[in-house]
C-alpha cells in the first residue's frame, strides 16, 4: 500500500521551483500538464466564484467511480452538490460542534491510553488514522470502527487507503501500461469498492427507522432531497476526506511539536494555564491561541492537499497579464503560495508567531489557503481544526514527545501530503 503518486515528489519539486519561475509556470508530469499559480494577488482573483469555478483535476476525476456525486467529486453544475452542501452546513455549526466535543474527548482518552500501554515508539500515521476514523465515524454517522480495540488497522481503513492509492496510480500510469497486472489491480479495486460500499450501507441501515439526530447522516436521512446512492456517496466522501487529510495534518503538527521542544513547551504552558491537566472544555479550545498558531503554521508548511484547480467560466485575463480560455485549468500550488515573499526570507522555518494577528493583517488576504477556496473550500474545516487543536492539547498535557535521533522529515504526495515513516517516543510527564 502507498498513499503517494508513484512515490513522486513532483509537487515538492514544483514548490522549490516557484520562486524562480512563478507566479505562473507550467510543468508536465508523465502525460499530465499543470499550469501552476503561486502569487497571492492571482489566487485572490481565482477565488472570485463569479469568474472562476472548481476544476475536476485528474486526481478528483480518478476518484469519481469511488465517491460518485459526493461533495468532493461533484461538479459545480451538478444539482446534487449545491443541495447536499446547503443541507450539511448545519452539521458544522457552533451548536453541532459542541455536541461533537465530548466524543472527541472520548477518542482522545483512547489514544492516550493506547500510548500509555505501549513501550517504545508509536507509529504516528497509524495512531492519527485511528483517531480521525473514530471521530468522523462517531460524530458524523454514529458508528464506531473500534479502532483502538484492534491490533491492526480496521479493514475499512485498509480498503480505503488501497482504493485511494489505486485512483492515484491511474492518473500517472503511462498510456501503454495495463495488461494482466492492470486487470488484477482493477479487480482488487472493485473488490475494495464493494467492501467500502457494504460497510457504508451497514452504517446507514443501523440508523434507518430510528431517531436520526442532527449529525451528517441524520440530516441526510431526515431530508427527502438526497437519493440513497447520493447519501452513500456523501458518507464515503466524508469518511475518506475527513480521515485521510486530518490524520496527515495531525501527524505534521506532532512532528513539529517533537522537533521544536521550546515551541512544544510554550504550547503546553498555555494549555496548562487555561485547563490544568483536566480535559479541556469546548470553549477553552478556542482560547488555546498559541497552540492554534502551531497548527496553522504546520498547515502552512504542509497543507492538507498540494493544491486545487480553478477554471475560467469564460475567456478572461488573469492579473491583466495571463490569458485564460474558458475551461482552462490553473492549479493553485498551495505550498508555494505559503512560501512566497510575503512570508519573509525564512519561509521554510517553522514559526507559529507568523500567525500573530498583526502579522496576519500585514499579509495579502489570500496568501493562506490550507483548505481550498471559495464555495468549494472544505466544508468541515472548523470541525477538523477543533479536533486537531484538542488532540494536540491532550497529548501535550500527558506526554513529552521525542523524535528518533536519526529521523529526517520526508513527505509523501497524494490526496494529502504525509510524513513518511514518522515515529515518536511519548514519555509520560
Amino acid at each position: 500500500m502507498t498513499s503517494s503518486m508513484l512515490q513522486s515528489s513532483f509537487m515538492q519539486e514544483s514548490t522549490r521551483m516557484a520562486r524562480a519561475h512563478g507566479p505562473v509556470f507550467t510543468r508536465e508530469f508523465f502525460h499530465l500538464r499543470f499550469t501552476f499559480v503561486t502569487g497571492a494577488d492571482l489566487v485572490a482573483e481565482l477565488a472570485d466564484d463569479r469568474r472562476f469555478g472548481k476544476h475536476m483535476k485528474p486526481v478528483l476525476e480518478s476518484f469519481r467511480p469511488m465517491f460518485g456525486d459526493g461533495l468532493l467529486t461533484a461538479d459545480d453544475h451538478e444539482p446534487a452538490w449545491r443541495t447536499a452542501h446547503d443541507l450539511l452546513v448545519p452539521a458544522f455549526s457552533q451548536t453541532a460542534m459542541r455536541g461533537y466535543h465530548a466524543l472527541m474527548l472520548d477518542v482522545c482518552r483512547q489514544l492516550l491510553d493506547s500510548w500509555g500501554a505501549t513501550a517504545g515508539a508509536v507509529d504516528v500515521k497509524d495512531a492519527m488514522g485511528k483517531v480521525t476514523l473514530e471521530v468522523i465515524g462517531r460524530a458524523g454517522f454514529g458508528y464506531s470502527f473500534d479502532s483502538f480495540e484492534r491490533s491492526t488497522p480496521h479493514p475499512f481503513a485498509t480498503a480505503l487507503e488501497d482504493a485511494i492509492s489505486h485512483g492515484q496510480r491511474l492518473i500517472t500510469r503511462p498510456p501503454m501500461a495495463g495488461g494482466y497486472l492492470g486487470r488484477r489491480a482493477a479487480q482488487r479495486h472493485e473488490t475494495d469498492l464493494a467492501y467500502l460500499r457494504a460497510v457504508v450501507d451497514e452504517v446507514i441501515a443501523r440508523r434507518t427507522g430510528h431517531e436520526h439526530g442532527g449529525d451528517l447522516l441524520g440530516l441526510m436521512l431526515d431530508s427527502d432531497v438526497l437519493d440513497p446512492v447520493n447519501i452513500r456517496n456523501q458518507v464515503l466522501t466524508f469518511l475518506a476526506a475527513g480521515h485521510e487529510t486530518t490524520s496527515a495534518a495531525m501527524s505534521f503538527a506532532l512532528y513539529y511539536l517533537a522537533a521544536e521542544p521550546g515551541i512544544a513547551e510554550r504550547a503546553r504552558a498555555e494549555v496548562i494555564a487555561l485547563a490544568g491537566t483536566a480535559e479541556p472544555e469546548f470553549d477553552q479550545v478556542a482560547k488555546f491561541r498559541y497552540l492554534r498558531r502551531v497548527v496553522d503554521e504546520s498547515l502552512r508548511l504542509w497543507p492538507v492537499a498540494p493544491g486545487y484547480s480553478r477554471t475560467a467560466k469564460q475567456d478572461t485575463v488573469l492579473g491583466g497579464r495571463y490569458p485564460m480560455r474558458a475551461g482552462e485549468p490553473y492549479f493553485v500550488l498551495v505550498p508555494a503560495l505559503h512560501r512566497e515573499a510575503s512570508w519573509g526570507p525564512d519561509a521554510e522555518r517553522f514559526d507559529p508567531d507568523r500567525f500573530l494577528p498583526e502579522r496576519v493583517r500585514a499579509r495579502p488576504p489570500h496568501s493562506y489557503k490550507p483548505f481550498g477556496s471559495g464555495l468549494r473550500a472544505c466544508i468541515g474545516r472548523q470541525f477538523a481544526l477543533h479536533q486537531i487543536v484538542l488532540v494536540m492539547a491532550r497529548v501535550l498535557q500527558r506526554y513529552d514527545l521525542t523524535l528518533p535521533p536519526d529521523y529526517r522529515l520526508r513527505v509523501s504526495e497524494g490526496i494529502a501530503f504525509g510524513p513518511i515513516g514518522l515515529t515518536l517516543y511519548p514519555v509520560v510527564r
